[in-house]
């Protein structure tokens, strides 16, 4: 289950694991954000070594901030507190990818 960042504490803590993660972050109105949506959550499974989270910009404006969100949906891989890569745009491929590439690279 794609975990929700919900504070920038949880944000701090998501992203300062020593595995990698990546982040969701969306927009309740934007429609290319609920159409990769449910990609997204089912990348999930099939990566299970990665942490997966979702953090809505609008309620989050402190953390989409501190990461320069500047288009929605916008996924960022951390590892050990580092940006490791950035997917910008609803593109499955190019989302896929990306895990990919830093999955064999952590």
């Amino acid at each position: 289950m794609v975990a929700v960042i919900d504070s920038y504490d949880a944000f701090k803590s998501a992203t300062s694991q020593d595995k990698l993660v990546i982040i969701d972050f969306w927009a309740t109105w934007c429609g290319p954000c609920k159409v990769i949506g449910p990609v997204f959550e089912k990348l999930e499974s099939s990566f299970p070594n990665i942490g997966f989270f979702k953090c809505d910009v609008d309620a989050q404006e402190e953390v989409a901030g501190e990461v320069g969100i500047k288009a929605m949906p916008t996924f960022v891989l951390f590892k050990n507190g580092e940006k490791v890569g950035t997917v910008v745009g609803a593109d499955p491929n190019k989302l896929k990818a990306a895990l990919e590439l830093h999955n064999e690279s952590a």
